[in-house]
């Protein structure tokens, strides 16, 4: 896993998105191990922690490329980033999705600034009002580990509005 700089997300199709495996799917858009939104009030006892590991795997306090579905939840998505905040019993992470579109003045947006999950260098925010449930094998890649103040500071807010500890 790479803390400094953060390789592209892969190359693109004709919508932006990333390219497919041979089958036709993005890793974490279909099947068991797709990613889905998760209400943050009914997932039962959330533990956040801050846990970031150079194994290549999914953790608390790593932003991460998964499929996300759009919030139509028609079947449509994109290949973005997100900050996965806690690991649930089962296996599965819970996170939160980032935008470069900017949220100034929007009250369910923590922003985060620039780092290497973004090869453009723009700032970035996480939304606090769609919690995600990501499955590892759903994963397309790493891009780094949020530091601590930035995870913190996203971490506190989720605790606020969702009672998580």
């Amino acid at each position: 896993m790479t803390h400094s700089t953060a390789p592209s997300p892969g190359p693109r199709g004709p919508h932006g998105s990333t390219r497919s495996d041979v089958f036709g799917h993005q890793p974490g858009s279909s099947g068991p191990a797709a990613t889905t939104q998760a209400d943050p009030v009914r997932v039962g006892p959330v533990r956040t922690s801050y846990a970031p590991d150079r194994d290549g795997d999914p953790d608390p306090g790593e932003i991460v490329w998964t499929w996300v579905p759009f919030e139509e939840n028609d079947g449509r998505g994109k290949d973005r980033p997100v900050l996965v905040v806690a690991r649930e019993a089962a296996g599965t992470l819970l996170a939160v999705q980032l935008s470069s579109k900017r949220h100034d003045n929007d009250r369910e947006w923590v922003p985060i600034g620039v780092g290497p999950w973004d090869g453009a260098g723009r700032e970035s925010w996480v939304d606090l009002d769609r919690v995600l449930r990501v499955h590892e094998t759903g994963m397309r890649r790493e891009a780094c580990a949020l530091d601590r103040p930035r995870f913190d500071r996203v971490v506190r807010r989720l605790r606020e509005r969702y009672g998580w500890s």
